[in-house]
């Protein structure tokens, strides 16, 4: 007797694919193949010679993008259809260059994946799939732009693991429970995945790689591997507190290892020590300078910006050096801690008078740091400094500029857990981007709160400045290569 063959679906993906309603929404465990099963779907709406449309799919990485356009392709084969291969491309978006994936059939439909931004999306026609839906920038924005397309016979598809009980998507979900939008809605926690095969199926993928025998041991496994966080991962059941607004993974793969981040600390007590001055100009010669040679040796403009702290919390100094028309490398990251306001002032004039086509720097101007920034103002003057007076505002707009560098590898940073720890402090409070209250242990055995993330924000909205010609109210004081003997 001839073994049965399984269905290549699940159900809870056939009922997916199958479901014909104008939009769509798909809240999902982790890791089930709602993007798998959904890719298949988009082949079956592009491919057919009659009645077919364009598929558009908005990931909020490239990684993302590049993984749905090749199960794409893979299932444009299992299915037989007539493709053309998978084509990397770029799309001019107001004079911004856009990478995107193509597959383009015989009818002269496609599938095309792009990035997470609305106007990518806008004047385009077809079905529109948005993926993790949670975990975007501006879903709001996305949705307007997606459901235009149904005036048209487009179709929208909207799946997502939940990100914090405010985000947007949740709201979404609430508003389709409460009958205020007619949309369907699906929903598949990780147990139901179970019970729909999943077990079965990842058995016959891994075969003898798989170590838990019986679907109960693998299961308990993947719940204790997500502990406390399972409810939300697994369960879908949106956390009571804000969702994490930079995923760890666009964090790493902008790492480099060899680029340093330097740390100044001193005691309480050193504040009235009447060499402090003289003891850190010496390491600004030990530590610093060499730094801003290297930076010399490479062409480049550099920006800056720094979160200013006291006492509790660092002062942070991220330097940025421009390597490319649209990548930006860190040169360094400098960590202050305990370190008094005359010296800070010294150490930030020194960087700032020694960096090579300074174009701008921003400076954290809130509490303490009011009195450094404006400093730092008056010396260099407005063409190249801005004293930031941090607001939830400022965060909203500056924060997805900040996130898209990391999605599309425009930026390379220090490889530190620290830093990654800090990036992981920004949170989504109803559906908008702040940093969160909580403090963590960093490597020094100290705590921090996020400062590496608030003074690399800075950085980065200083790329986007003009800058301007730069005057410094110094008589005698050369741009490049001041004495450190000027500074005391």
């Amino acid at each position: 007797m001839s073994e049965v063959v399984p269905a290549v679906l699940l159900k809870y993906q056939q009922d997916w694919v199958a479901d014909e309603a104008d939009v769509a929404v798909w809240r999902k465990s982790r890791r089930i193949g709602a993007s798998w099963c959904d890719a298949a779907s988009s082949v079956l709406t592009s491919s057919p010679e009659i009645g077919g449309m364009d598929s558009l799919y908005i990931g909020y990485s490239e990684d993302m993008t590049r993984e749905y356009i090749d199960d794409c392709a893979m299932w444009a084969k299992a299915f037989g259809h007539v493709a053309s291969e998978c084509k990397e491309l770029l799309y001019d978006e107001d004079g911004d260059d856009i990478k995107a994936f193509r597959i383009d059939f015989a009818n002269g439909f496609k599938i095309l994946a792009l990035s997470s931004r609305p106007r990518s999306i806008r004047g385009k026609q077809g079905k529109v799939t948005i993926d993790e839906a949670a975990f975007h920038d501006d879903l709001e924005g996305l949705l307007k732009a997606a459901l235009a397309m149904l005036i048209w016979g487009g179709k929208v598809r909207i799946l997502s693991s939940h990100n914090g009980e405010d985000n947007p998507f949740n709201i979404l979900v609430k508003d389709i429970l409460a009958g205020k939008l007619a949309y369907s809605l699906h929903t598949t926690p990780f147990r139901q995945a179970l019970k729909d095969g999943l077990y079965t199926r990842v058995a016959l993928i891994q075969g003898a790689r798989l170590k838990e025998k019986t679907e109960e041991e693998w299961a308990a496994k993947i719940y204790s591997q997500y502990g406390s966080k399972a409810d939300e991962e697994l369960d879908c059941i949106p956390s009571a507190g804000s969702g994490v607004y930079f995923p760890r993974t666009i964090i790493e793969r902008c790492q480099d290892e060899s680029i340093p981040v330097v740390r100044y600390t001193k005691p309480p007590d050193w504040v009235l020590d009447d060499r402090r001055t003289i003891e850190a100009a010496k390491w600004l010669t030990d530590h610093i300078k060499p730094l801003l040679d290297a930076i010399r040796s490479r062409p480049g403009r550099t920006v800056g910006g720094q979160d200013f702290g006291r006492n509790g919390d660092l002062s942070s100094i991220w330097i940025l050096q421009q390597q490319s028309v649209s990548i930006w490398r860190t040169a360094f990251v400098l960590e202050l801690r305990r370190i008094p306001f005359d010296v800070q002032r010294l150490i930030l004039f020194y960087i700032l008078d020694n960096l090579q086509l300074l174009h701008h720097f921003k400076l954290d101007a809130r509490g303490n740091g009011q009195a450094h920034a404006e400093a730092a103002l008056q010396r260099y003057g407005q063409a190249r400094i801005e004293c930031v007076m941090v607001t939830l505002g400022w965060y909203a707009v500056e924060f997805p500029h900040y996130k898209m560098a990391y999605e599309d590898s425009s930026i390379i940073i220090p490889a530190s857990e620290d830093i990654i720890a800090d990036h992981r402090r920004v949170v989504l409070d109803k559906g908008r981007p702040k940093m969160d209250d909580g403090h963590d242990m960093g490597s020094d055995g100290e705590q921090r709160h996020g400062d590496t993330a608030i003074a690399g924000l800075m950085a980065w909205a200083a790329t986007r400045e003009e800058g301007g010609s730069l005057e410094i109210n110094v008589s005698g004081l050369k741009r490049v290569g001041a004495s450190i003997s000027d500074y005391y």
